[in-house]
């Protein structure tokens, strides 16, 4: 696999740690794209040494921003001529935080989890067009739930901090709007690169440990409910085997446009006529089936031009 080279944002700790370590065991090119260089640094050495792969490179990449995300995919293309996988794992998801604004003045979670895979993936596409089996996965969450309620949207009229409605801002509701949003991505992205061969898939993640580190970010009483979640959420090295089965298996080699569970099952859109309060429950709790509103196609189109507008100003 020495000639097969992936890119993982957020790859020094939780899911992306695990994942860059599972790849680089295995052989692959494993360019790390994290923001903070110096905490990152350290997981690089830690992941060669423990990998007996030095072909793991740390690059700086802050997904907020677009200007780093120009300046990421630059000194990629200095140095590699084709990409093989791209992973989006990064994410800003911090309970009980105040509405915050990127650098490009769009609100944090969106411009993070939507706006920066979406900028990264249109730079980085002519390498991936020079990969023999080009898979793009996005790192989903079933945060997505709250959308099996037929009343819940997404507000793309102001992602800019405005909130004219005056209601309280919720990081929550906002994460959860960002991650729907990224579904919808996932499939248009993929009908539009269905003609170049380049798969897009998304993995709808339902947790993982959070280390102390990752905690002690959150606020104080938020921390309580990390610890006892921490309890049932498997390691993160679970969804790292299934990032690296997606990415790298023949059994996924024309699987795209596809949302999967983490037993890599391919999920159904929930139906739209009204269902029984038993099958709401299970629908709820189960993990055959994703909210019907992912595949709303005016929300799609709009989402679509948003972000390509975003990317041009």
């Amino acid at each position: 696999m020495q000639d097969q080279i992936i890119v993982i944002t957020g790859a020094n700790s939780g899911i992306g740690k695990a994942a860059a370590d599972r790849f680089a065991r295995e052989g692959y090119t494993v360019v790390m794209a994290c923001r903070n260089i110096e905490r990152s640094r350290k997981v690089q050495e830690e992941l060669i040494k423990t990998s007996k792969n030095n072909r793991v490179v740390l690059k700086q990449l802050d997904v907020s921003s677009f200007d780093s995300i120009r300046q990421f995919c630059s000194a990629f293309k200095e140095d590699y001529n084709k990409l093989d996988i791209l992973i989006h794992n990064a994410a800003y998801f911090n309970h009980g935080e105040k509405h915050r604004l990127s650098i490009d003045n769009f609100e944090l979670t969106f411009a993070t989890n939507v706006f920066g895979p979406y900028y990264m993936t249109t730079l980085l596409l002519d390498c991936l067009k020079k990969s023999e089996d080009a898979r793009i996965l996005h790192a989903g969450s079933n945060i997505i739930k709250h959308f099996f309620d037929p009343k819940r949207k997404i507000d793309l009229g102001d992602l800019q901090g405005v909130y004219k409605n005056k209601k309280k801002f919720s990081v929550y509701k906002m994460y959860c709007q960002s991650k729907m949003a990224l579904v919808m991505l996932t499939f248009k992205l993929a009908k539009e690169l269905e003609s170049e061969r380049i798969k897009v898939n998304a993995l709808q993640i339902n947790g993982a440990k959070m280390s102390k580190n990752t905690i002690q970010k959150l606020k104080p009483r938020y921390r309580t409910i990390a610890w006892i979640q921490n309890i049932f959420f498997p390691s993160p090295s679970y969804m790292a085997d299934n990032y690296f089965e997606l990415c790298t298996s023949d059994k996924f080699k024309h699987t795209t446009g596809k949302l999967l569970n983490d037993k890599l099952e391919v999920m159904t859109p929930s139906p739209n006529h009204p269902l029984s309060v038993f099958k709401q429950l299970r629908q709820i709790t189960g993990k055959q089936v994703y909210p019907s509103f992912a595949n709303d196609k005016y929300t799609t189109e709009k989402l679509w031009e948003i972000c390509r507008h975003a990317v041009e100003e």
